[in-house]
């Protein structure tokens, strides 16, 4: 254990557990197709919500489309399913061949398997592993989902006939189990669904794993394709999205939110392992809890006291008081009953001990990329890790006048609206991440800068293997050009 978590421990009264470190990444995301060009949109503060591609919309769409919900009806002047959104181009391709799948096979395999394939390879090359490396070792997989478009499309009555391949192709369970069979990985390996939380749940999962010794690696995230017009109706059939196509997270013109698709993946090792191997470290992980809300108003309806709850237990876990965290990523859908909701649970667990003039700050990433549902979770993380990594916070998209049932000076918080440095740079960087699922299962998980490297506790090593660990660890941390000699 470093000595700076030996010093939070002690200052909160707590066992401050093993920190997690996150040392490589991968994503595909509307408007960008690695982490790199995710930042890039995000420090631009720009939007990739667009028309939905030409093959996702249905044969004929109505001219008219009226949709019931808790405030009455909702008009879709050209149906729910011409709807702006959050697509991610070329979702139809993939290089069987490199994966060893046949052309026959890969084409009755879901398209978010495919995905996840791609960016689990990209994951460990951006750490600096040779995936053949890990083949027969103890690393555990970890996805979140809920959508199932590809089955939909597929048992349609006009479909082609169903193949051998079919039933591996569609199950849901293989979205890991995949990338654990072509890897040769032996940890644990399951695809976890708890609605619009899954991806940070499957995060909160890998974790616990990798910090209590069930794997030394995991590879964690989500996944999300809207491939079924059938989806983007039953949504709007539910009452859930913006009819103007935009969301306004904890503005006074949230309205719905807005769909959008994409995948990530992080790959965590136990940081001090990662630090004596000379990992790129990311960021850390603190500590994570899940709760579920339990009953209350309606089975789809937030509860602000589970919330509150599932926040504070993160926190407890952590070994950090609340007010250490200076910026939470929101789960922020833009919707009038969420976020109102979220806003009093966030204010009552990390704002209500905090001045006037230092609130928390708050951001939402839905409103750049639309809602990414069962892979939201992963969005949010990945705009963190790279907030922390690059020490600025993007600003929040569409957030002009504050929704009038969100009293943010009151619960201590605002809304970032421009791109500019965190709040107390002098001190260490921490930030929450929320995810809420519309069954109840709420998520968070604290998330931190990686530690100075001359608070690593290299006592185990040499004064050689010291002196190397340090310098790889200060080059990663700096993202420093290395040279390579041929």
């Amino acid at each position: 254990m470093t000595r700076q978590a030996d010093t939070h421990a002690a200052r909160t009264g707590h066992d401050a557990v093993a920190p997690v470190a996150v040392i490589g990444l991968a994503c595909r995301l509307p408007g960008a197709s690695d982490p790199d060009a995710f930042w890039d949109l995000l420090r631009r503060g720009g939007s990739a919500i667009g028309p939905p591609p030409a093959d996702r919309r249905p044969p004929r769409a109505p001219a008219r489309r009226d949709t019931e919900h808790a405030g009455g009806p909702t008009q879709y002047a050209d149906g729910p399913e011409e709807l702006p959104g959050g697509y991610v181009d070329n979702v139809d391709r993939f290089d069987a061949d490199f994966f060893g799948i046949s052309p026959h096979e890969a084409a009755e395999t879901d398209p978010q398997q495919r995905l996840l394939l791609e960016l689990a390879w990209e994951a460990l090359e951006e750490a600096g592993i040779v995936p053949a490396r890990l083949a027969g070792t103890s690393v555990g997989v970890y996805v979140g989902a809920m959508a199932y478009d590809y089955a939909t499309l597929r048992h349609r009555p006009d479909a082609a006939p169903l193949t051998r391949h079919t039933l591996t192709g569609l199950n849901r369970g293989l979205l890991a189990n995949r990338v654990s069979y072509t890897l040769g990985l032996r940890g644990p390996s399951l695809t976890v669904d708890s609605a619009q939380s899954s991806a940070l749940v499957a995060l909160h999962l890998a974790y616990r794993a990798v910090r209590d010794g069930d794997c030394a690696l995991a590879l964690a995230g989500g996944v999300n394709l809207n491939l079924a017009p059938d989806s983007t109706s039953a949504a709007a059939r539910f009452g859930g999205l913006s009819p103007d196509g935009r969301s306004y997270p904890f503005d006074a013109r949230a309205n719905g939110y807005v769909r959008g698709e994409g995948a990530g993946l992080l790959l965590l090792k136990p940081l001090a392992r990662a630090l004596a191997d000379g990992d790129p470290v990311h960021s850390v992980i603190l500590g994570s809890a899940v709760n579920n809300d339990g009953g209350g108003a309606g089975l789809t309806v937030p509860s602000a006291d589970a919330q509150r709850d599932v926040l504070l237990r993160a926190a407890r876990q952590a070994g950090i008081d609340p007010r250490e965290v200076q910026y939470v990523e929101l789960h922020g859908t833009g919707t009038p009953v969420g976020d109102p909701v979220e806003a009093e649970a966030l204010g009552a667990a990390y704002g209500a001990a905090r001045s006037a003039d230092e609130p928390l700050l708050v951001g939402s990433v839905k409103a750049n990329v639309g809602h990414l549902e069962g892979a939201a979770g992963v969005a949010g993380v990945l705009k963190t890790v790279l907030s922390l990594r690059h020490r600025q916070l993007p600003a929040t998209l569409n957030h002009e006048t504050p929704n009038p049932r969100i009293p943010l000076d009151a619960l201590r918080l605002r809304v970032q609206r421009a791109l500019g440095p965190w709040p107390r740079p002098e001190r260490r960087l921490v930030a929450g991440v929320s995810s809420f699922g519309m069954g109840g299962t709420n998520c968070h998980v604290l998330l931190a800068e990686p530690p100075a490297v001359d608070t690593v506790d290299t006592a185990d090593a040499t004064d050689a293997d010291s002196t190397r660990t340090r310098i790889r660890a200060a080059s990663a941390a700096a993202g420093a050009v290395v040279p390579w000699p041929v």
